[in-house]
């Protein structure tokens, strides 16, 4: 069963990272760095498992990294929306959680991705430059 904190925490990873990627001094990995650090640091404060909820957030801030031509807000949560479930699906079956941040983050956009070529509604993207 898909936990709704699984589901917030990819949300607020992608949303953070996605925003922060958009601002003058940041690209998406070091927006990505810093969002998943000030998670880490707020989850080790007032959490019970704060390792497990920051490998959910962190795998929510790859999906953050998306170009922002490319896709829009209505893409990424979707996205985030399907990471959680694939995160908690493909950690017992892979070696470790790496795999599994990095394939699910995978899936969920390709899933978004292939829904947009088959016509589904997609948000306004930014413009390049």
């Amino acid at each position: 069963m898909v936990t709704l904190a699984f589901v917030l925490l990819a949300l607020l990873g992608t949303l953070s990272t996605y925003m922060l990627a958009q601002r003058r001094r940041f690209d998406a990995i070091r927006a990505s760095a810093l969002s998943a650090i000030c998670a880490y640091g707020l989850l080790w404060l007032f959490s019970d498992n704060p390792d497990l909820y920051a490998l959910v957030f962190f795998g929510g801030t790859f999906i953050g990294m998306s170009a922002p031509h490319r896709f829009g807000f209505y893409t990424l949560i979707s996205s985030a929306i399907i990471f959680a479930p694939l995160f908690q699906y493909l950690v017992p079956k892979l070696n470790g959680y790496g795999g599994a941040l990095g394939l699910s983050a995978f899936m969920a956009i390709c899933v978004c991705h292939v829904a947009i070529l088959l016509g589904a509604p997609r948000s306004i993207k930014k413009p390049p430059g």
